[in-house]
Formats: structure tokens, C-alpha cells, sequence
């Protein structure tokens, strides 16, 4: 009965506020309710509700004040009343002391065993401040972050009395496989590679390099798109490194010629993700990439997206069709596969048998059947597509359209009646139809298929904290072909920098789109035979927004910077 009341309380006020809209409230109040789940973890959780608005409404709810921790340092005397894995994982802050009172920001404050925790830790009388456990991670990041640069891996190595470590000519070969083993299970290289695994989930990296060079093993992460350099292990420990990461991905630590792929899972900082390893022998040594797969950040619907009204209501029509075939083209790293997996999960219903074949299968997707390609056997696209087709399925997934076998399965599926989703390396919309007829795709057939075409890129968002006012120099509008009155009575920011963002004055990304539908205009354009720019000319009288134009857009409304939209769509 307390649980509902508390429900009913909360959904009261998230109405109140305009979080959430009543029907979607209803649907998610009910699934939570079954699945066990606390409403407010739910909704957030699933991007239905924003992290700072939750904050606000069980602020409301338990009449404690909220706090954001954006410009916000505890002072190392703070700091040093609390171990640093209890703040990671309880997720609490401590902000102030007053006598024998601790005042704590925490990211659920519901947790009372965190708070007897920190009772009993600290031997003190705690209050707590509402925020969210978003902005408790950054905060925590931003922290030990600042407090580990050159440090911790210095108090890592004072206790290396029991690891062997190569000489700093960087010659791997003359260190035979059982020392190998020994120095790569040795406590301060676990240590380390945990350290930096757990710091690129701190910072929200997508990958992590760790790149042997001459004199020095590099560590960076890729934030936001760009790589950013922080301080690296010793380079006397790059074996000892590099075979930690083998052993933990099960691969072969003795070969060290050829390149390698492989995976593992962590838990830390409360969530499981999954890491894909990539191994290349470099001059210097092998250098690592690790993918960080994270399915907590897939967003669980298109509408989850933050797309532009006419993005969003075209892939919202063009996945409601029975069959065709729907491309997601762009660039690697452009988000291709988290916009189809969204669509994926607003089409996935217990009525819908839905197949899939990726390589690699990035994302475990629940009541979704996925195929992991094999070449090594023979398990290609197109084979694996033939398969599936056995398979009754109501939607079908090719993760990329790589030659002219695996295209012309995909487009007879769509006209078989099946919705067909792929991705292809195109740099536009329009690039996508005459790629296909290059490929070898009848005009004919590919017109009666085509649903849609999207080209897509992923932009940097400007830092809200400390994003600032600017004015755009008439030679960028000239240099990138902009109308000169095109920013004329707007109000439009650029970059500043601060704590929360690293001082990059970026935090996180958004999608821009360009959606070429297919009418009857554009059907006939294909069946022509039409070029590239003859599509494009007719997309955009059909209401096609180009990606640079959808970029522009964003500029407009002060989510990023000229600069960041440019830099992915390109000036023409």
C-alpha cells in the first residue's frame, strides 16, 4: 500500500511539472510495477524522464533541497572523511561539515543502508542533498580525476617488488611465457588496468588506446568523439599491460605477430558492459583499442534520440511500414547502429518475430533474435541472410550491405514482404540509391523496395554550464556557402569550458539527420536512372533537410557551436 501511495505521489507531481506525458507515465508505471522495478529508477533509466527533473520531483516528494554539483570541489579535509569506494559506490558527495554533522549529496535517497553506512563510517550525524546519480558520476570523475593526474600511478608502482619488468628498450622478445604470465597477474598491473578501465566509465569514453610509441606507452579516450591524452603507465610495464588485457579477453598472450579480436565484461560503477578488444602489433608493440559497449546508453526509442521534428516523424513513418528496405548510411562512429537498434525496440513486440545478423553483435537486445557473422566458416551476410529468411521473420536486421550478393537478398526480402533494415558507407542520403545500382541492384527493383534513405552524423553538444554567447565571422558564412541573414535575430553560443565538461566546453552528443523519403517523385527520379545531385534536388523539394542544414539548425537553437556543426557536415 505504501508502495503505491508512493507512486501515485510521484506520478502526481511529474504531471504537475510536465515531465512526462499521462500515457506514457501509465505504460511505464505499469511495466516497472511488473517487472519489480522502482518507478523513478525506471523512467530515468529508460530516458522517458531527465535525470535533473527526477531530481526535482523526489526533491518535492521528501522535502529535501536538491543541489547540483556542476562548479562544485570538495576540499581534500571533505574528502578525506569518506574512502573513495564508498563515494563510487554508494554514489554519494560529501559537500559539508558543520560540528558533528555531515551533509552529503546523494544519488538515491532512498538507500538508508548508504547512510548507515556512512554513519558508521564517519561516526557523524548525516543530512542529504537530492541530486541525480548522473551528476554524482561526473562529479566523482571530474574529482579523481583531477586528483590522479600523475599520481595514482606512481602510488601503483611503489609496490612492484613482486613484478618483473622488462628492460625500457621495448625488446618483448626475450621474456618467455611464464614470465609473461607472472608479471601480467601481478597485484599493481591489475591494479592499473582496472584503474583504467574504470576511469573511462567515469568520463563516458566510448574507447580506450593505450598505444606503445618509443619512449612511452600512451593512454587515451575517446569523450564526445575526440581523444583526449592523460597521463600513462610506465612504459618498463607495456608487456605486463598488454598481456593483462589478453588474458582478461582470452586471447593468445604468446602471439604477438598478428592481429587479434576479442571481448570481456566488467561491473563497475553499478553498471555491466561489455568490452570489445582490438589487438595490432605496431613498430613499437601492440597496441590496444577497447570499445566500450554500454547498454545502459542505448537510448530505448527513436523519440529517446532528441532527432528534429521532421527526422523523427520520417523514421517514425518509414518503420511503421509493412516491408521495404530502410539504409542508415554515414561514416563509421556516427551512431548507425544506436538509431537502429532504437528503431528496434520500438518495433520489438511479443506478435513480431524479429532476426538479425551483425558483425559483430554489439548489444544483447532482450526477445530479439541476433546472429553472430563467422567468415571463418563461411557464415557471411548473405548466407546468413538466406537462413533467416527460412526463419518466418516479420523484420529483418543486415548489419552493412557490403556487395552486391548480400544487397540483392536484402532487396528481394523487402519485396517479399519482410521490413529490411541495413547500413551502408555513403556520405549522404541521396549516395545510398546509386551505390546500390552500382553494386550491380536493378533501378526498378530498388525503387519498388526503397523506403527510406538516412544519412546521419553524430555532433558535439555544447556544455550548458558554461556554454557563451558569440558572433559568427561573415568570412565562415562566405568560406561555407551560408546565407548571410541566416543567423540574423538569433542568439548563438560557442564553447567555453569548465570542470563538468574537462574544460572542453563539450558534454555529450545528438544525431543530426537527412531523411530522404521515398514518394512517387523521388520513385521516378530512381527509375531514371538519376544521379546523386538530381536525387538530392528532388529530396529537397519533397522536404528533405540536408545534413549541413540540419547542423545549422542545431546552431540556432544554442545546443552546439558553428564550429562543431561544421566540422561533421562539412561547409558545402
Amino acid at each position: 500500500m505504501a508502495k503505491q501511495q508512493f507512486r501515485d505521489r510521484i506520478s502526481d507531481i511529474l504531471l504537475e511539472r510536465g515531465a512526462i506525458e499521462a500515457p506514457a507515465l501509465k505504460e511505464a508505471s505499469a511495466d516497472a510495477h511488473n517487472k519489480g522495478v522502482r518507478l523513478e529508477k525506471y523512467l530515468t533509466d529508460k530516458n522517458l524522464v531527465r535525470s535533473r527533473d527526477m531530481t526535482l520531483v523526489l526533491s518535492e516528494y521528501l522535502n529535501m533541497p536538491p543541489i547540483t554539483l556542476a562548479h562544485f570541489a570538495p576540499s581534500q579535509e571533505l574528502l578525506d572523511l569518506l574512502p573513495r569506494e564508498t563515494m563510487t559506490q554508494r554514489l554519494v558527495v560529501p559537500v559539508a561539515r558543520i560540528g558533528h554533522t555531515l551533509t552529503v549529496a546523494l544519488g538515491d535517497p532512498f538507500d538508508l543502508v548508504a547512510i548507515d553506512e556512512l554513519r558508521s563510517i564517519t561516526g557523524m550525524n548525516i543530512t542529504t542533498l537530492v541530486t541525480s546519480e548522473e551528476e554524482i558520476g561526473e562529479s566523482l570523475s571530474r574529482i579523481f580525476t583531477e586528483s590522479s593526474q600523475g599520481l595514482d600511478m606512481e602510488e601503483l608502482m611503489r609496490d612492484d617488488s613482486d613484478v618483473e619488468v622488462m628492460d625500457e628498450s621495448g625488446i618483448e622478445e626475450q621474456q618467455s611465457l611464464d614470465e609473461m604470465l607472472e608479471t601480467a597477474e601481478g597485484a599493481p598491473v591489475i591494479r592499473m588496468v582496472n584503474m583504467i578501465l574504470v576511469e573511462a566509465l567515469r568520463t563516458g569514453a566510448s574507447d580506450i588506446h593505450i598505444e606503445p610509441m618509443e619512449k612511452q606507452l600512451r593512454l587515451r579516450y575517446r569523450i564526445d568523439g575526440d581523444l583526449q591524452e592523460r597521463p600513462g603507465p610506465p612504459k618498463n610495464l607495456q608487456s605486463a599491460i598488454i598481456s593483462r588485457v589478453k588474458i582478461m579477453s582470452d586471447l593468445d598472450i604468446a602471439e604477438r605477430r598478428r592481429p587479434q579480436d576479442g571481448r570481456f565484461n566488467i561491473k563497475a560503477l553499478r553498471k555491466e558492459v561489455d568490452l570489445r578488444v582490438s589487438i595490432l602489433p605496431t613498430v613499437f608493440g601492440e597496441k590496444i583499442v577497447m570499445r566500450i559497449l554500454d547498454k545502459s546508453s542505448l537510448a530505448p526509442s527513436l523519440a529517446a534520440l532528441g532527432l528534429d521534428e521532421v527526422s523523427e516523424k520520417s523514421m517514425n513513418y518509414a518503420i511503421a511500414q509493412p516491408n521495404g528496405i530502410i539504409l542508415v548510411t554515414g561514416p563509421t562512429g556516427s551512431g548507425k547502429t544506436t538509431t537502429l537498434y532504437s528503431c528496434l525496440q520500438d518495433l520489438n513486440q511479443p506478435d513480431v518475430n524479429i532476426i538479425t545478423c551483425e558483425d559483430p553483435v554489439e548489444y544483447q537486445l532482450h526477445g530479439i533474435n541476433q546472429v553472430q557473422m563467422n567468415s571463418e566458416i563461411g557464415l557471411t551476410f548473405a548466407t546468413a541472410l538466406r537462413s533467416i529468411l527460412r526463419q518466418d521473420p516479420d523484420i529483418v536486421l543486415v548489419g552493412e550491405i557490403r556487395d552486391g550478393e548480400t544487397a540483392e537478398i536484402a532487396i528481394k526480402a523487402a519485396l517479399t514482404g519482410h521490413l529490411v533494415m541495413s547500413t551502408l558507407h555513403t556520405n549522404d542520403a541521396p549516395g545510398a540509391v546509386t551505390r546500390l545500382v552500382d553494386m550491380g541492384i536493378e533501378p526498378f527493383m530498388l525503387g519498388s523496395s526503397l523506403v527510406v534513405s538516412q544519412a546521419q552524423r553524430l555532433y558535439r553538444k555544447l556544455c550548458t554550464a558554461c556554454k557563451k554567447p558569440a558572433s559568427i565571422s561573415p568570412d565562415i558564412l562566405k568560406t561555407n556557402h551560408i546565407e548571410p541573414d541566416f543567423f540574423d535575430d538569433t542568439k548563438i553560443f560557442a564553447a567555453g569550458g569548465c570542470p563538468r565538461c574537462s574544460g572542453t566546453g563539450y558534454k555529450g552528443r545528438g544525431a543530426i539527420m537527412e531523411v530522404l523519403l521515398v514518394n512517387e517523385t523521388v520513385r521516378d527520379g530512381i527509375l531514371r536512372g538519376s544521379n546523386t545531385p538530381e536525387l538530392r534536388q528532388l529530396g529537397r523539394e519533397n522536404g528533405m533537410v540536408s545534413l549541413k542544414d540540419a547542423g545549422l539548425i542545431r546552431v540556432k537553437e544554442g545546443i552546439t557551436s558553428i564550429e562543431a556543426a561544421l566540422e561533421v557536415t562539412g561547409g558545402e
